[in-house]
């Protein structure tokens, strides 16, 4: 394991759920809601990863949002993974505070799933028209129980 990899799992020990190494380059950490703008500091700005992106999916458990950070030294991504279990209830801290590259993922997850991302400085509809029902997130769908 490299020394950054090392630091990382040994730094956050006490926040992460779990620690997933899909492959020797590819690492997903488990972490909780609350912890996310900690932890993204963390890695954006000691560590020096770059924030790529951040995807987000409706699952039985809840809205799942993946934020990857890519550290270019050696081309790992470790993307941090965060539930948010009630889905009439979907707030996060923006990370746009800590990052402007953050606004329109955030803008298009808010739009497309119905995320609220607390402290973001910009939320408005970026993909849909005008026209679109409020309230219907084209992402999002009922799960069987």
């Amino acid at each position: 394991m490299n020394t950054v990899k090392l630091e990382i799992k040994k730094r956050l020990s006490d926040k992460i759920i779990d620690w997933h190494e899909h492959s020797g380059r590819r690492i997903y950490i488990k972490i909780k809601a609350q912890d996310l703008k900690e932890i993204s500091n963390l890695l954006f700005f000691d560590h020096g990863l770059r924030f790529c992106t951040a995807s987000g999916q409706d699952t039985p458990l809840g809205i799942e949002i993946l934020y990857h950070f890519g550290f270019d030294y050696t081309g790992e991504i470790f993307s941090l993974r965060v539930l948010l279990e009630d889905k009439k209830n979907l707030k996060i801290d923006s990370l746009t505070p800590l990052f402007p590259a953050a606004e329109w993922i955030e803008r298009e997850m808010w739009e497309l799933l119905g995320i609220d991302f607390i402290g973001h400085p910009n939320l408005k509809k970026l993909l849909l028209d005008d026209e679109w029902p409020q309230g219907k997130y084209p992402l999002r769908h009922e799960h069987e129980s």
